[in-house]
This record gives C-alpha cells, structure tokens and sequence, in this order.
C-alpha cells in the first residue's frame, strides 16, 4: 500500500538510437555539400587539363605559367620546347602550360 506500481519504459531506448542518428545527420549533409561544391569541380578542372596536355601537337601556340606565349616546336614526354621569338627557344616543363590560344594569336 505504501508502495506505488512500477512501469516498465519500453520507449526510451529507441529514443536514445534516433537520437544518436540524427546528432550524425549534420556531419554527413556537410560532407555532401562540400563534395558537391568543393571536390567535385576540382577533380573536373583537373580531367580537363590532363586532356589539354595531352593533345597538345607542333605549331600549337600556347600560354605558361610565369605568362610566356610561344609555338611548340618540338615535344617531349615531360618536356616542351617554345619558340618565344625568331631563333629564341625556351624549354618549360608540359605541367608549366596552362592555356592553348586560338591559331594565329602569336605573330
């Protein structure tokens, strides 16, 4: 008589299992946000500058990094040989390229 009935609480664990899956649910929608905004376009600007340079051919007349615009006069495996000037040839590493310009653009 002095003591009241006891209740079993069935509810509360699956509570607590939510819980911990939706303290996760920020973490998982922050990495698809960044995926999406960040990794993404990187890995397509990199694709695409891989084919860049390796389609690169004789006579194309392209920009380096520093900003030096030349022909291609001859290729190599990892390295490229610019005519900068009549008789002037410099030779820059194909990574050191970062643009191929329309024919014609060098006079």
């Amino acid at each position: 008589m002095l003591i009241s009935e006891a209740y079993a609480q069935a509810a509360a664990p699956a509570a607590g299992a939510t819980g911990g899956l939706m303290s996760m649910l920020p973490l998982v929608l922050m990495f698809v946000v960044l995926y999406f905004v960040m990794i993404r376009p990187q890995m397509k600007r990199q694709k695409e500058t891989r084919a860049m340079l390796e389609a690169l051919t004789k006579g194309d007349e392209v920009v380096t990094q520093g900003g030096v615009i030349g022909r291609i006069s001859k290729l190599g495996d990892t390295f490229v040989h610019l005519e900068v000037a009549n008789g002037v040839e410099l030779q820059v590493q194909r990574a050191a390229i970062v643009q191929v310009l329309p024919k014609g653009t060098v006079k």
